[in-house]
C-alpha cells in the first residue's frame, strides 16, 4: 500500500491539506500548512484545535498503517493542548503497541520553531 497516497487521497485530510511525508516500520511524519481558513482567531493566524486534531489523528493511523498494511479506523484519541500553533504544524508518531485488534500509538505536534503544540495518544483499531 502506497501509504502517503492513502492518506492524501482522504477528501477531508486534503480538504485541510495534510500531508504525510513518510511513513515506515511504525513511525511517521506529516505537517499542514497553516492558512487563514484554519485559523479560529480571525485577527491572528492561530490553528483551530480540530486542525491539530485531524493532523495527529492522520498521521497517528500513517505509523499504524505502516506495520499492519490495511486502513486503521480510530477508536479513541487524547489530545493535550499545549500551546495555540501559530505556524505551519509538523506531527511525528511512533506505535506503541501493535497487536491483537488494537494499536496505540503516540504523536507529538509541533510549531514551525519546535514550540510543542500538542501531545497526543490514539488508539486505533487493527482487526
Amino acid at each position: 500500500m502506497d501509504i502517503e497516497a492513502f492518506f492524501e487521497g482522504m477528501p477531508f485530510a486534503d480538504l485541510l491539506g495534510v500531508e504525510v511525508t513518510e511513513a515506515a516500520d511504525g513511525h511517521a511524519e506529516g505537517h499542514i500548512a497553516m492558512r487563514e481558513e484554519l485559523s479560529w482567531n480571525q485577527d491572528r493566524m492561530m490553528a483551530h484545535g480540530g486542525v491539530t486534531f485531524t493532523l495527529a489523528d492522520t498521521v497517528g493511523g500513517a505509523a499504524l498503517v505502516s506495520l499492519v498494511d490495511q486502513p486503521v479506523p480510530t477508536i479513541d484519541m487524547r489530545i493535550d493542548y499545549l500551546e495555540a500553533g501559530t505556524g505551519d504544524l509538523h506531527a511525528e508518531a511512533d506505535v506503541v503497541r501493535e497487536g491483537g485488534d488494537v494499536g496505540v500509538v503516540d504523536v507529538a505536534v509541533t510549531a514551525e520553531d519546535g514550540t510543542p503544540v500538542a501531545d497526543v495518544r490514539g488508539v486505533y483499531k487493527t482487526g
